[in-house]
């Protein structure tokens, strides 16, 4: 749907429209913006009995400056305070508060019959979740689960998770983060990012998290000092992923095929970024990305945008349609891949980003009119 269709879903006309056709009205979602707290509203944390990552939740929920509550449950606010987290008094028979988000601790499940912690924390407060709220569950990495019943346990997690995703409306989102053993000081970035707008369009999701060095960050611009960059950037997608990482700090070397060479250009000047007019599926491209990035301290992250389509039926899709759209989509990421990893093309601790249609992981139907 477009930004047209939601403003014109909220206005008069079109709630009256809307409601008497039976039309779809999407939610309008808390966007990110800049200088604004990470959350806006109040949060909610509980645990279940035993769980060891919540003094870590606590810690972040304290960095962030979280309006926190918690229930009735004396070991989360021993947890708490040893971090410095006031967690406010919550009652279970309330009814009026509303909640940002609610966090839950189940590191501590260790068979099926304990989860219903998650019942126990979750039922009370289905209704008391505010538009565009945040749920996540935080857990241990099932295969590194000491018993068979633990592990069950805490893959049943995810269900629970998809299955809030698709119950709670109002543009609530809800995830699941698997924390190995180790790496509860690295989940600082993943619970920032959930808790904030910047995760609007993310839900049902598992992430995992793994034990890494921890290092400094200036949380309003995570990406200073980090050269990127992004194929397919002179527009769409690409030209809005470019603006987002400039906001955040790093220099964008914005890519595209010569052709768009003047929209690729306005881009690059629009973010204080470089323009680099390149046919990613030539055969010196990996060198030409390298040599573009050694000017600006060397490659940090790529991010393989670029894509095209070509919406041919199977039957009538012809086999140099079929080999484009792979080259193009595919193959050229992979040798540009290859040439950066074997030639030290990326700095240490860089990163490689793909991005796809949904299409790529789900069907897709169409009704034809």
């Amino acid at each position: 749907m477009t930004d047209q269709y939601q403003a014109f879903t909220q206005s008069p006309l079109g709630k009256f429209v809307v409601k008497n056709l039976g039309l779809p009205s999407p939610v309008v979602l808390d966007r990110f913006e800049s200088a604004e707290p990470v959350i806006n509203g109040a949060v909610l944390l509980g645990a279940a009995p035993s769980s060891s990552l919540s003094g870590a939740i606590a810690q972040v929920l304290s960095n962030i400056h979280a309006d926190s509550y918690a229930g009735n449950n004396a070991e989360l606010q021993q947890t708490a305070a040893k971090v410095g987290l006031n967690l406010r008094a919550f009652n279970s028979g309330d009814k009026e508060s509303k909640f940002k988000a609610v966090v839950f601790d189940a590191s501590g499940i260790q068979n099926s019959e304990q989860l219903n912690e998650l019942y126990k924390f979750f039922n009370p407060v289905a209704r008391q979740i505010q538009s565009s709220g945040r749920v996540i569950v935080i857990g241990t990495t099932p295969e590194s689960a000491k018993t068979v019943k633990q592990a069950i346990a805490q893959r049943a997690l995810e269900g629970f998770v998809k299955s809030v995703g698709k119950e709670f409306k109002k543009g609530i989102t809800a995830q699941v983060v698997y924390v190995d053993e180790g790496a509860a000081d690295n989940i600082e970035s993943t619970l920032r990012f959930l808790l904030s707008p910047r995760s609007a369009y993310v839900s049902g999701q598992v992430i995992r998290v793994s034990k890494a060095d921890v290092v400094k960050v200036d949380w309003n611009q995570p990406l200073a000092g980090k050269t990127v960059l992004v194929t397919g950037a002179s527009r769409g997608i690409g030209e809005a992923i470019a603006h987002i990482l400039a906001r955040d700090g790093a220099h964008v070397i914005c890519l595209d095929v010569p052709q768009q060479q003047a929209d690729l250009d306005r881009v690059a000047a629009e973010i204080g970024g470089s323009a680099l007019g390149l046919d990613i599926t030539a055969a010196d491209a990996g060198e030409k990305i390298k040599a573009a990035a050694a000017k600006q301290g060397g490659l940090d992250i790529i991010v393989h945008n670029a894509g095209i389509t070509r919406d041919k039926t199977l039957a009538n899709m012809k086999p140099e349609l079929w080999d484009l759209v792979i080259n193009i989509n595919l193959s050229a990421a992979e040798r540009i891949n290859d040439y950066l990893l074997a030639n030290d093309g990326l700095n240490e601790n860089g990163r490689i980003v793909c991005v796809s249609s949904i299409s790529g992981i789900a069907a897709v139907s169409y009704t034809h009119l």
